[in-house]
Parts: C-alpha cells; sequence; structure tokens
C-alpha cells in the first residue's frame, strides 16, 4: 500500500486484517517503517505492506522512510494507491501517479474517507487518476466505517497467486512485540500531545522481562530533540507522561492478554536522528 502521508493506509490495513496491527494518528508520516499485515480470505492469506507515506523528503529519516515505502512494492502481486478524497495532497499524488504509470504489477485506486466525501466529485477525481495510471480496479471505500472494505478484500484475494501460506494461521503481523508495544507508545505520544511535541521524537524498547507471575514489565525510552520539549512530555508533575503510559498500558494489555507494567522515561538526545541504532530498531535503513 502505498500512498501521500495521511492517506489512511495503516486504518486500512487494521481493516482488512481485522484487528490492529498498525498504529495511527492525525499527525502526517505516522508509519516510519514497512510493516506487513496478514490478512486471511476464505483459503488466502493476502499480505499487507503498510508503507511510510510518500513526500519530498527533507532530512535523512524522510528519505529512509520514503525508501522503505518503495521497497514495500518490490515483487508485489498488486500496489494500492490509497487516496485520501477529501484532502487529496495533489502535490504529493502527481509524482506518485508518474512513477505508477509504467510499473507492471496489478495497480488497484482505492479512494478513502469516501464516507466524507460528495459522490460526483469522488467520481471525477477516479477518473482523471485512471487516465495518468491506467489502474485495473477502482474501489471506494472508508476504512474508518469499513464501507468497501470487504469488496476490496475479496477482490485482492483473486489477485494472490497459488501457493503455500507464508505465515501461520493465527499471526496477523511480522513485528515483534517489543516493536508493537514501542509503537503503541508511539501512538499515544502523538495522540495527547498532539501539534505540542513535533515529530523528531522516537521511542525505543530497553527491555521486555515475563515475570513469574504471568505479567509483562516493559521498559522503554521516549527519545526527544530538544530539551524544551522534555517539559511537554513530562507534564505538571509528571501527569502527562503518566497519562501516555496509562493509555499504552491498558491497551497492550488487552492486545496481548496479559497484565503489564509499563515504565517510561525521556531522553534529550538532538542528533538522536543520526543514530544508525535506533533506524535499524525502526526497520529503516541508514541512508546518506
Amino acid at each position: 500500500m502505498i500512498g501521500a502521508p495521511n492517506a489512511g493506509k495503516s486504518t486500512l490495513v487494521n481493516a482488512l486484517v481485522g484487528q490492529k496491527v498498525a498504529i495511527t494518528s492525525a499527525k502526517a508520516q505516522t508509519t516510519r517503517a514497512r510493516l506487513l499485515g496478514i490478512a486471511l480470505e476464505g483459503e488466502t492469506q493476502i499480505i499487507l505492506a503498510d508503507t511510510p507515506g510518500i513526500f519530498e523528503p527533507k532530512r535523512r529519516l524522510d528519505r529512509a522512510m520514503v525508501n522503505a515505502a518503495w521497497e514495500g512494492t518490490v515483487a508485489a502481486d498488486a500496489v494500492l494507491l490509497v487516496v485520501d478524497s477529501i484532502k487529496q495532497r495533489r502535490h504529493e499524488l502527481v509524482p506518485l501517479l508518474e512513477q505508477l504509470k509504467d510499473r507492471p504489477e496489478n495497480k488497484l485506486l482505492v479512494l478513502n474517507k469516501v464516507d466524507a466525501s460528495a459522490k460526483e466529485p469522488l467520481l471525477e477525481l477516479a477518473q482523471e487518476l485512471t487516465r495518468t495510471a491506467a489502474f485495473g480496479d477502482v474501489f471506494f471505500i472508508s476504512a474508518l466505517t469499513g464501507d468497501g472494505v470487504p469488496e476490496l478484500k475479496a477482490r485482492l484475494a483473486q489477485l494472490m497467486p497459488t501457493g503455500p501460506w507464508m505465515y501461520p494461521e493465527d499471526q496477523v503481523s511480522d513485528a515483534s512485540e517489543r516493536l508493537l508495544a514501542a509503537e503503541i507508545t508511539r501512538e499515544q505520544l502523538y495522540r495527547q500531545l498532539h501539534e505540542e511535541l513535533p515529530y523528531d521524537s522516537a521511542v525505543r524498547p530497553e527491555s521486555y522481562t515475563h515475570r513469574k507471575d504471568g505479567s509483562l514489565e516493559i521498559r522503554q525510552q521516549i527519545v526527544i530533540g530538544r530539551d524544551s520539549q522534555k517539559a511537554i512530555v513530562l507534564g505538571k508533575r509528571g501527569a502527562r507522561i503518566k497519562a501516555i503510559g496509562e493509555a499504552a498500558r491498558k491497551e497492550l494489555s488487552e492486545l496481548l492478554g496479559v497484565p503489564v507494567h509499563l515504565f517510561l522515561h525521556v531522553k534529550v538526545d538532538e542528533k538522536w536522528a543520526e543514530s544508525r541504532e535506533i533506524y535499524e530498531e525502526m526497520g529503516l535503513d541508514w541512508v546518506r
């Protein structure tokens, strides 16, 4: 799945899988590394590559994310271009269409957020985009409400080649529990701080321990780029970081099915976005 930032790719992956495997937020470029979601449709297993939004990269992290997005299309049986039918983001959409038009894969156009769009402009948009990149199929969906998602899933199943399943039946993602836990904390960081915290923040896993009573002890480090951001993340008397940790802990406990003890601390590192080790943790290539 490719598209401009905030097109709804991660929400769509979650809808197709049937449960949460990718984090979402209103903040652009929430997805950083390529993540695989695993969906089942009858006897067919569909491996969904959720990719970062593609945009004009300016920093090393931007370049690594855009590289990860295009790498997600390599050897794919189908490429889905997911478009926010309301915002459209034409300045980022046009270069994507140019790159797609000569690609040999099955190309599907997915117009998302149609529950909030007028019908006539949607049809005009679909015709315009199809003229540019010759999409084989067009779907009008709302990843949030689920409208049109079953039809899209059925079509994807038809496009999958015959062969053995690549993952066990009960596996829904290729992400480790450690990475998933860090991602869920990062999601809460974005959701609770909105525009207060700039994009340059990361959550690093430190330890992941199974206690004798069956519960999990998870320790994570929130890395921020400037000392002035520390007070924002901590909040008054530590109230904000406590709320972030509590929300993440509750979701992790429900997701993993065991009690979770989550410990967070904040570290200031102005050069974290240049760290090869952090890129590896995020599943990104360290690019020049």
